[in-house]
C-alpha cells in the first residue's frame, strides 16, 4: 500500500514523467535491453530518492528488468506529489509527499525497507544506515549510492570495517560526478536562487561555500549569469583552482562581509554559524545546495532573531538584530526545494548508471566483498559514447599505427 497525496495527481504525473523521458534516451535504451532480457527479475529492490519525473523513469526500467520496486523520498521537501501518484499506478509501491514531518520521513524509509529488499539505492545513505541500525535482521545482495555525501559516508564505515555489504558509488562513476554534480546543480542551484528571489544575478557577489564539482558548478553558472564569484575552500588545491578560474578566493569570514547571496555545497555542517551572521550585510540571501539541511547553522539564526516570517513561498525572512537575513527552501536543497531539480539530460547518464550498476550487484553476487566499489570504466564510456551520439557528437577513432605508438615505449624522438 502506497503512502501519496493524492491519486488525482496521476495524470498531471503522467505528462511530467512524459516529458523528462523525451531527454533520457541512454536510460530508454537500457529499458528497452532489459525488458528483454529480465536481468534483475523476481528481485526487490528498495529506492531512497528525490522522486523527481526523472526518478520515475529510472523506476520504469527496474520494473522492465523484471524488479519489484518500492520507492521512498530522499528528502522531505524534494518530492513531486503528481509524479509519486504516477508511480504508484505502476504497481510500484510509493511511500512519498513533499512536507512530510521527519517522523513520517523515517516511517517511509522503514516502509520500503518492510519489503524486504535484495538491492537497494540511496540517495544520501538514509536507507543504508538504517540497515546497519535498527533494521539489522535485512541481508541484501548490495547498494548504490548517488551522492558525493553519501560516499563520504560508506567510505567511512568501509574504514571502519561497519560496513555490511557491498555498495556502488554510482557518485564516483566520470558519467554521474563531471556531468549531474556539475552541471546538474549549477544549473538547477542557479534556477532554484532566481526562481525564489527574482534577483538579477548580474552584478551581485554570490559566494559559493565548496569547491567540489558541485560547487564549481554553481560557481561557473553564477559567473556566467555576471555574478562576481567568491570561492570559500579549505583544501588548498582546488582553492588555487579556483584562483586560476578567476574568482576570488577568501575565508568564510572574509566571504560572508562581502556577500549578496550565499550558497552552500560542502556537505559539511555548520559552514554558516553565528560569527557569519554576525558580519553579513542586510539583505543576504542563504541558499544550500548540499545533500543535509546542516549546512546553515538554522538552529543559532533562529534562536538570535528577533522575528521569523514568511515572506513569500520558499523564502523565509530572519530579523536579525538591525538586518534582515533571508533563507531559501527552508535550508534544504534549494535546487529541489524550489526548482525542478537537475535537468533530465544529466540525469539521464546518472541512472544509467544506477540501473546498470543493479545488474552488475545481481551479476556478481558472491564475488564481493564487503567494499565501496566504482563501476569497470567500460560501464562510463559506454554511457558517455552513447550520450555523445544521442547529441550529435562523434568520436575520433585512431588508427592502428596510432593505438601502437600509444601503447609502446620504444617510440620517441626519431
Amino acid at each position: 500500500m502506497s503512502s501519496i497525496k493524492d491519486s488525482k495527481l496521476a495524470e498531471l504525473g503522467l505528462e511530467e514523467v512524459s516529458w523528462a523521458h523525451r531527454q533520457m534516451q541512454v536510460l530508454t535504451e537500457i529499458k528497452e535491453e532489459f525488458s528483454i532480457s529480465k536481468p534483475l527479475d523476481g528481485l526487490n529492490i528498495g529506492a531512497c530518492m528525490h522522486v523527481t519525473k526523472e526518478t520515475a523513469n529510472l523506476m520504469l526500467t527496474l520494473k522492465a528488468a523484471g524488479a519489484n520496486v518500492a520507492l521512498c523520498a530522499s528528502n522531505p521537501l524534494s518530492t513531486n506529489d503528481a509524479v509519486a501518484a504516477f508511480l504508484a499506478e505502476q504497481d510500484i509501491e510509493v511511500h512519498a509527499i513533499r512536507g512530510v514531518s521527519n517522523d513520517e520521513f523515517f516511517q517511509h524509509l522503514n516502509r520500503v525497507l518492510d519489503t524486504n529488499p535484495d538491492i537497494t539505492m540511496d540517495d544520501g545513505a538514509d536507507l543504508v544506515t538504517l540497515l546497519h541500525t535498527d533494521r539489522m535482521d535485512i541481508s541484501i545482495l548490495g547498494s548504490m549510492e548517488e551522492t558525493t555525501t553519501g560516499v563520504i559516508r560508506l567510505k567511512s564505515m568501509e574504514k571502519n570495517n561497519k560496513l555490511r555489504f557491498p555498495v556502488v558509488a554510482v557518485n564516483d562513476s566520470d558519467t554521474k560526478h563531471l556531468f549531474d554534480n556539475r552541471f546538474g546543480t549549477g544549473q538547477s542551484s542557479m534556477d532554484g536562487v532566481v526562481r525564489a528571489t527574482d534577483l538579477l544575478i548580474a552584478g551581485l557577489n554570490v559566494v559559493v561555500f565548496g569547491f567540489g564539482d558541485c560547487g564549481k558548478g554553481v560557481a561557473e553558472r553564477a559567473y556566467g549569469m555576471g555574478a562576481k564569484v567568491t570561492v570559500v575552500e579549505p583544501d588548498s588545491v582546488r582553492a588555487l583552482e579556483a584562483m586560476m578560474h578567476g574568482y576570488e578566493v577568501k575565508n568564510s569570514l572574509s566571504a560572508a562581509k562581502i556577500a549578496d547571496v550565499i550558497i552552500t555545497v560542502t556537505g559539511n555542517r555548520h559552514v554558516l554559524d553565528k560569527t557569519h551572521f554576525d558580519a553579513m550585510k542586510d539583505g543576504v540571501v542563504l541558499a544550500n545546495a548540499g545533500h543535509f539541511d546542516v549546512e546553515i547553522n538554522l538552529v543559532e539564526l533562529r534562536k538570535n532573531s528577533k522575528n521569523v516570517k514568511r515572506i513569500r513561498e520558499h523564502v523565509d525572512s530572519y530579523q536579525y538584530g538591525d538586518k534582515e537575513i533571508l533563507i531559501l527552501g527552508e535550508g534544504r536543497l534549494v535546487n529541489l526545494t524550489v526548482a525542478t531539480g537537475h535537468p533530465a539530460s544529466v540525469m539521464d547518464m546518472s541512472f544509467a548508471n544506477q540501473a546498470l550498476a543493479a545488474e552488475w550487484i545481481k551479476n556478481n553476487n558472491g564475488k564481493l566483498e564487503n567494499k565501496v566499489y566504482t563501476l569497470p570504466k567500460a560501464v562510463d564510456q559506454k554511457i558517455a559514447a552513447t550520450k555523445l551520439k544521442l547529441m550529435g557528437g562523434e568520436l575520433e577513432v585512431l588508427t592502428s599505427d596510432q593505438v601502437t605508438y600509444l601503447d609502446s615505449w620504444e617510440f620517441g624522438t626519431s
